[in-house]
């Protein structure tokens, strides 16, 4: 194979998006041959791209060698599942499943699947600024890491965007709100950094701040396995918004906010410093260090690409998709300790989330608006 053909299933906002660049040719051995969406309006967009109403007649057409699922969040798990049973590869927006249950199972038909490739839209991990946060955690620059807090509440989002689509913003067309929509990108980056932890307690608020039955506040706490605690703070309802990650450790202190790093290195560790100093008042003497990382990275395209040169050339995966799991569980770890005003220990019990979840479901009276917004501009999502 010398060119990956591929079939976007959802051309809504996110699947255009990709449409765009791929019509393009803007991924280097990739050719978008079809496009899928059950809205037909949104089809006949791309030329010479074949058009589809039905996934299942998309991933039998003989077509495609790859899917990019954008479809709404529940679907990920029953079209990724069927193009793996297809001999297909895939590509899948976050997050890769509505809840922990259902990841398994996709898991377990890629694992079935004859060594196709699976990639999730974790398009944060190309980020210079993130890759240089990576690389001084796992240098142990920063010591053993004692404490994290992460304010991420510039998801900012209107009563519009809620109302543009009947999946939204509702346990049974999205399985939550802001943990589910936007802050798997934050969640992803919380494990790559730091791993899972191992106890959770949230508070959550549902329907705070917009007309809709999921959660749209957020406040976590995380304990983990070394003895290290974190906070996660966020919402789609506060403007303007705070993006801030700190990062406490033996050596000293990280500061990611906006697009600058920031090292306080201690001189002395603080552990050393805390058992020898003779003074009651004293402190570390201290390095403040601007930590240069480069401009770019973060695109979509990265991640495609990366898929494409894992099909054609055994690349390894940026994001492996497997990995998705682990943003759903702490998604799902928040909401299940909220719903139960309890500590919630990891691993979580799958099935007893799914059923919670169903439960939610079923005795939802939630009556979504929908209105037509007509057109938006992705690109004033992606940050």
């Amino acid at each position: 194979m010398d060119k990956v053909r591929i079939g976007i299933i959802g051309v809504g906002g996110m699947g255009s998006h990709h449409a765009g660049y791929l019509s393009k040719g803007e991924v280097r051995g990739a050719e978008l041959t079809a496009v899928c969406d059950v809205d037909k309006s949104k089809l006949g967009r791309w030329d010479g791209v074949r058009d589809f109403a039905d996934s299942r007649e998309l991933t039998r057409s003989g077509l495609v060698d790859a899917v990019l699922i954008a479809t709404p969040h529940y679907d990920h798990t029953t079209i990724g599942i069927d193009a793996f049973e297809q001999g297909l590869h895939v590509l899948t927006e976050k997050p890769i499943s509505v809840h922990k249950a259902d990841c398994e199972r996709l898991i377990a038909a890629h694992k079935a699947s004859d060594g196709r490739v699976f990639s999730a839209m974790f398009q944060m991990r190309t980020s210079n600024l993130y890759k240089k946060v990576k690389k001084l955690i796992d240098s142990g620059e920063i010591g053993e890491i004692s404490r994290v807090a992460w304010i991420v509440t510039d998801w900012f989002r209107t009563e519009a965007y809620y109302a543009s689509g009947g999946w939204r913003a509702s346990w049974s067309g999205e399985g939550g709100g802001v943990l589910l929509n936007q802050c798997p990108h934050n969640l992803d980056l919380m494990q790559w950094f730091f791993g899972m932890p191992s106890k959770v307690r949230a508070y959550c608020k549902f329907g705070a701040k917009h007309d809709i039955e999921v959660e749209d506040e957020v406040t976590a706490y995380l304990e983990y396995s070394n003895g290290a605690t974190g906070v996660f703070i966020t919402t789609t309802g506060e403007a303007p918004g705070t993006n801030r990650l700190e990062v406490a450790g033996d050596r000293g202190k990280l500061v990611v906010e906006g697009s600058t790093i920031k090292f306080y290195r201690n001189e002395m560790l603080a552990s050393e410093f805390r058992a020898t100093s003779k003074q009651s008042f004293a402190k570390p003497e201290v390095w403040s260090i601007d930590i240069p990382f480069g401009s770019g990275g973060g695109k979509h395209i990265e991640i495609t690409q990366n898929f494409v040169n894992a099909i054609l050339n055994g690349d390894d995966l940026i994001a492996p998709a497997e990995e998705g799991i682990k943003s759903v569980e702490l998604a799902n770890c928040m909401l299940y300790s909220a719903w139960t005003d309890a500590t919630v220990s990891l691993p979580l019990d799958s099935a007893a989330y799914e059923a919670a979840l169903k439960e939610r479901i079923a005795s939802s009276r939630y009556v979504k608006k929908v209105q037509d917004i007509g057109e938006q501009d992705m690109n004033a999502s992606f940050k």
